[in-house]
């Protein structure tokens, strides 16, 4: 890499930290939107006070990554796109396909759900990007998270409002599925979507997307993933009781999913590396 090539990829280096303060700036936002609430009693807060509540994690998580891009040329529009795309299309097909094969949660079950999920959230990836080159890991991995987290933020919208119908109204309901969720949000969704997309990225070659032995044993490990997230749970449950098994179950799963995230990145970062080098 020559001295003036160089130059410019520090030049993209993006300041860290931007996701502090969009984390921040969203949590002060809820706190003042449910004071209001409580104050005024307006009904018409209560829709912006639940988006707020449940895009603030999500948020944070996708400027954590997109803020550590400088080896991507990835554009803040494509992040954002598959963040919605991810979301909307995601959520779509998983209330058609769902209900087809899932009649009730148990651990069998479980398993489906991560089946449809882990091939529904790629869906807004695979729109956005068919025109662009697919030989990055890393772009895979930050567009990845963005679809993850969008769907994330849409699903738990969906459990808050449910929440609230189910209590009656009750605003401590709504807020408490608000903040486990958002709490755990950092744990899965995202993290599995950017390990598939990834290698379906470093699989591809040029504006063609290729699906291979390694595609789709990565397809298997994210399925699983989600499975036991889901799953585990009612696994524990019924061995010990009710009580911790969310956040055991959960924990473990989103501890490895983490592991494996962090595991994907370096290994981009340094094919990445390697490949600006020798450009």
């Amino acid at each position: 890499m020559t001295d003036s090539s160089m130059g410019v990829a520090q030049a993209r280096v993006p300041k860290r930290g931007t996701w502090w303060r969009v984390l921040l700036t969203a949590l002060g936002l809820y706190v003042l939107g449910i004071l209001l609430l409580l104050l005024t009693g307006n009904v018409n807060l209560f829709p912006t006070v639940v988006l707020l509540g449940n895009l603030m994690v999500p948020a944070a998580y996708v400027s954590f990554f997109y803020e550590r891009r400088h080896l991507s040329k990835l554009s803040w529009s494509s992040t954002l796109l598959s963040f919605l795309y991810g979301g909307v299309l995601g959520v779509f097909a998983a209330s058609l396909l769902e209900p087809l094969f899932i009649h009730g949660m148990s651990l069998p079950s479980a398993f489906i759900v991560g089946l449809i999920g882990e091939f529904v959230k790629i869906l807004g990836v695979l729109l956005i990007a068919r025109r662009r080159r697919h030989d990055s890991e890393l772009d895979g991995l930050i567009l990845g998270v963005a679809a993850g987290m969008g769907f994330a933020t849409l699903e738990s919208l969906g459990y808050s409002f449910s929440a609230f119908l189910r209590s009656g109204g009750s605003l401590s309901a709504t807020v408490g599925v608000t903040l486990l969720r958002g709490l755990l949000s950092p744990l899965g969704h995202g993290n599995w979507t950017a390990l598939l997309v990834s290698v379906l990225f470093r699989e591809s070659t040029g504006t063609r997307y290729h699906i291979n032995l390694r595609v789709l044993l990565a397809y298997m490990a994210v399925v699983v993933l989600h499975g036991l997230w889901d799953g585990l749970p009612l696994v524990i449950s019924a061995l010990l009781g009710p009580g911790l098994d969310i956040f055991v179950a959960q924990g473990l799963i989103g501890a490895l999913s983490l592991f494996l995230l962090w595991r994907r990145w370096r290994e981009a970062a340094r094919l990445e590396e390697s490949r600006q080098a020798g450009e």
